[in-house]
């Protein structure tokens, strides 16, 4: 994302947004747990010196303020007394206080508090514990006891001065004041499996903060349990019950794509019209290590949900919840690389996680056929290509919006002439995928062609199927789609379509050029179309000598129909 992108804060304010524009806004307090890693043993030990020093004075101050000392007077004094610097000194009195409130609260009496848990206390005292069961229970209450460090968090110095979480290049580190403008870093491990975790959520306000100067207050505290360094940190979130910005004005479709590498989006209408598009490239995400590529798509999470505020749309995107195994590079070495780095599902938890705290609604779709429809259906009437034009059929289902099949192209399937043309032409295809396999010994290369032609034997009896007249007969799929004639669910025929049109006319399965299909499209002329694919034979009579040119080409004069017999020619 370019440096002078306006930020969220600045577009809401230019928009008349802000928190106050929430009228049902909800305060929750994030509590998220992460283990702490040192490069070194040293930096270790001296971080479990400084957490005995606050964990001593930590129940010093409980106890005087028992005793009925005054926090001023106290804080000077634990400063002179633990060597520990003012803010340490004063989260200590402020958690000993907490602890005092919380025990009047629930009718207890505050000078009865044991630090280190009653209970294992009174374990303890029992006198048939001996061994390692006495070793570990009293390790545990010594790791509770004194295992302790506590940080509050400041707005104004970034977020917590004393234990301050920073995202560096290629990892996540806490920065631990040790006293005398000493410091400690120390690796925060975290393992996010699920795409609602609220750390995606901690990390993308720590980015935008970073970026726009405006910091949020988080404390921590530091805790050792069963022999590992582990930090809690909490912080408040406001966000709200309902979204402000939904689809009342349009939406925003949102497709990933692995081949080229990008992100497609379309802006929709409230009527479903296509008002623009655009692409945002990820080949920044390639060859950059796992903490780079989480920061750039974080970026792009921002872009997208900036440019949802500045057109007052919402956000639709695919429900994907596993991609197949057999897609996964085919064979192709490069685009199996790039897959690995494909991190879709991060990149749309991301935009998730920012578009619900900025209050901008996002619609999860179901992906089946977007990508179909698109490319036969809108790229050639829109000239757009495929992947905008999935992004397009995203929006507007999001909208709950119908997809119909032209006429022209039902037409062509009830054409018989096509459909024999059709099944010939995946014929030959089926003839030169075998003819490749045969040449292949690569066994890895030969498992994308094996695939291909099962593929294609499934295609030719689809077509071919279209022939019969329809059976009353079970459902086979979990759509409980019919499976034979014309009258079959959109989805299943949309998957005819697809099979007719693409290998046949337009002589690729996945093409990028869809213009050919226009013609097909608005006028169901597919003859005019096919020709262009056949060669032209000298004999034909085009106005042309029937004396071919020096160096004659005999291949051309072979030139056959295009079609499997003479008669099928229009």
């Amino acid at each position: 994302m370019e440096k002078n992108l306006l930020t969220i804060k600045n577009i809401k304010e230019a928009y008349g947004i802000s928190r106050t524009t929430f009228v049902n806004l909800e305060k929750k307090m994030i509590v998220l747990q992460c283990k702490l890693t040192f490069e070194n043993e040293k930096d270790k030990q001296e971080l479990l010196k400084l957490m005995r020093q606050y964990s001593s004075c930590y129940r010093y101050a409980y106890n005087r303020l028992l005793e009925g000392h005054k926090r001023k007077e106290l804080k000077k004094h634990l400063q002179k007394v633990f060597k520990l610097n003012s803010r340490y000194c004063d989260d200590a009195i402020f958690k000993a206080q907490s602890l005092i409130n919380s025990c009047k609260k629930r009718g207890q009496n505050p000078k009865k508090v044991i630090f280190g848990g009653r209970k294992l206390f009174e374990r303890l005292k029992k006198k048939h514990l001996n061994g390692e069961q006495k070793d570990q229970l009293k390790q545990k209450w010594q790791e509770r006891r004194k295992g302790c460090l506590y940080s509050r968090g400041d707005k104004s110095k970034k977020g917590n001065l004393n234990t301050r979480i920073e995202l560096e290049k290629d990892r996540i580190t806490i920065r631990i004041n040790t006293g005398k403008r000493n410091w400690i870093k120390a690796n925060v491990k975290r393992i996010v499996n699920r795409q609602n975790d609220n750390w995606i959520e901690f990390i993308a306000r720590l980015t935008e903060a970073e970026k726009t100067g405006k910091y949020f207050p988080y404390s921590v505290t530091i805790r050792v349990i069963n022999g590992n360094i582990y930090a809690f940190t909490s912080f408040e979130e406001e966000i709200p019950k309902e979204p402000i910005i939904t689809k009342k004005s349009g939406i925003i479709g949102i497709d990933i794509n692995a081949n080229p590498f990008h992100l497609a989006i379309a802006t929709v209408k409230l009527d479903g019209n296509l008002e623009s598009h655009q692409k945002i490239s990820l080949h920044n995400l390639i060859d950059k290590t796992k903490n780079q590529r989480e920061y750039i798509s974080w970026q792009i999470a921002h872009q997208i949900v900036e440019t949802a505020i500045i057109q007052d749309k919402a956000i639709a995107i695919e429900k994907l919840e596993k991609m197949s195994k057999g897609y996964r590079g085919n064979g192709s070495k490069k685009l199996r690389k790039r897959l690995q780095q494909w991190i879709y599902k991060g990149i749309l938890g991301k935009i998730k996680a920012v578009a619900k705290r900025e209050g901008v609604q996002v619609i999860e779709v179901n992906p089946a056929y977007t990508s179909i429809i698109g490319m036969l259906k809108y790229a050639p009437q829109h000239n757009i290509d495929k992947d905008t034009a999935g992004a397009y059929v995203i929006g507007r289902r999001a909208l709950r919006l119908e997809e119909d099949i032209p006429v022209n192209y039902i037409k062509i399937l009830q054409d018989k002439k096509f459909k024999e043309y059709a099944v010939n032409k995946l014929g030959e295809e089926k003839q030169k995928t075998k003819e490749k396999l045969t040449k292949e010994n690569n066994e890895y290369k030969q498992r994308p062609l094996k695939r291909r032609i099962k593929q294609l034997n499934k295609d030719i009896k689809l077509l071919k199927s279209l022939n019969s007249e329809p059976q009353t007969q079970q459902p086979v799929n979990q759509r409980k789609e019919q499976v034979r004639d014309y009258k079959m669910s959109s989805y299943k025929l949309w998957q005819v379509v697809k099979v007719a049109l693409t290998i046949p006319v337009l002589d690729k399965s996945l093409p990028r050029d869809l213009s050919p299909l226009k013609p097909i499209l608005v006028e169901g002329d597919w003859d005019r179309v096919v020709k262009r694919l056949v060669p032209v034979s000298w004999d034909r009579g085009y106005g042309v000598s029937e004396i071919p040119p020096a160096g004659e080409c005999l291949h051309l004069k072979k030139a056959e129909y295009k079609y499997s017999s003479p008669e099928c020619k229009r």
